[in-house]
């Protein structure tokens, strides 16, 4: 074989699997991003965004804010603005209803779920939720989610 033909060979190769690294970088963040600014910024109890309320809610979701007030707001803020050291925010593209599904939400009730998107701990099951509790607070955070672009 030829040098140049040699040459031309390892050069494709390179960029092949330059491209192949690329496109995996750009998968595993894609869609996956958590960026909500220096959180370094938060001392702990803060909220970690500001959160656009809608001007009205469904009766739904109406339901659904009560509950997320009583049970989801310790840790996840009021409005679903997070709260730092304790739970995330749902004000965030993370959380776009293709990625994370409204069962998504039922599940983490029913199970917990483990750290893996933000730095704070595990999640555990909350208990006492009904699945039409759930389906309402899913409603309320879907409309926060709207008001504030995400879709």
């Amino acid at each position: 074989m030829k040098s140049t033909t040699i040459i031309a060979l390892v050069a494709f190769a390179a960029i092949g699997v330059g491209a192949i690294y690329l496109n995996a970088r750009k998968s595993e963040t894609m869609g996956h991003s958590t960026d909500t600014g220096d959180l370094s910024r938060l001392k702990p109890g803060d909220p970690i965004v500001s959160v656009r309320v809608p001007a009205g809610l469904s009766p739904q979701a109406q339901l659904g804010k009560r509950a997320f007030d009583a049970i989801c707001a310790a840790c996840h803020g009021k409005n679903a603005a997070g709260v730092m050291g304790a739970g995330p925010t749902f004000i965030n593209r993370i959380y776009v209803p293709n990625h994370h599904s409204d069962y998504a939400f039922w599940a983490a009730v029913q199970n917990g779920v483990p750290s893996h998107h933000w730095p704070f701990g595990n999640m555990p099951p909350q208990k006492g939720l009904t699945k039409a509790d759930v389906e309402n607070i899913v409603a309320y955070v879907r409309a926060l989610q709207k008001e504030n672009g995400i879709k």
